[in-house]
């Protein structure tokens, strides 16, 4: 069997991944967690023999002091530039990758988040892994096809008529026709009475 290099190794990964669903939902937002990545890479990368080695080149912290509902609160904004490097464990072959990634939270967490957040996306952009569960690259996507529709409201064209014809002043007339539905202001047997109106009442 012909041995794959570094390049081949990570084409066989990046094949065997179409697509990952959003497993956690945080606040108003989806995401994969690292936990899923990893469970799905990190078994091919121990069958091909491939080590990823991360690196942190410099570290910026940054004190993010805000108010919520409830309470004053104080949180670390860490700001981190990586390198990932890819080894391949047979031949010695590197690949090396720059990464930046944010991560804000509490004082001793802060760091932790963004090298979690680093790790993870670095991951999911270097394999191009689709995220969205909709996407048509994901096995798990289910077609759901919702039908469209529409509610329009009913139209009382008899009503409209009745309110403009008792109108005895412009100022009335003008009242009358702008309290009315807009759908109904577009009929245009409504117009045209208006118009007939308010030629009469001038």
């Amino acid at each position: 069997m012909e041995k794959l290099n570094l390049y081949q190794k990570l084409l066989v990964i990046q094949k065997k991944i179409n697509g990952l669903g959003k497993d956690k939902k945080s606040f108003s937002y989806s995401y994969v967690t690292g936990d899923k990545v990893l469970g799905e890479i990190k078994p091919l990368m121990n069958e091909l023999g491939l080590i990823l080695k991360q690196e942190v080149l410099s570290i910026e912290n940054i004190r993010m002091d805000y108010q919520t509902k409830s309470s004053a609160k104080t949180e670390i904004l860490s700001k981190v530039m990586m390198q990932f490097t890819w080894i391949d464990t047979e031949s010695g072959e590197k690949d090396v990758n720059l990464f930046g990634a944010n991560g804000q939270n509490d004082f001793e967490k802060g760091l932790g988040s963004a090298l979690t957040y680093a790790e993870r996306y670095f991951l999911l952009k270097f394999f191009h892994i689709a995220t969205d569960e909709d996407d048509i690259d994901n096995d798990s996507r289910k077609q759901i096809d919702k039908p469209i529709t529409t509610t329009q409201p009913t139209i009382d064209i008899e009503g409209a008529k009745a309110k403009l014809i008792v109108v005895k002043t412009l100022a009335e007339l003008k009242q009358v026709y702008e309290s009315l539905p807009k759908l109904e202001m577009a009929n245009a047997e409504v117009i045209a009475l208006k118009d007939k109106l308010k030629a009469t009442l001038k």
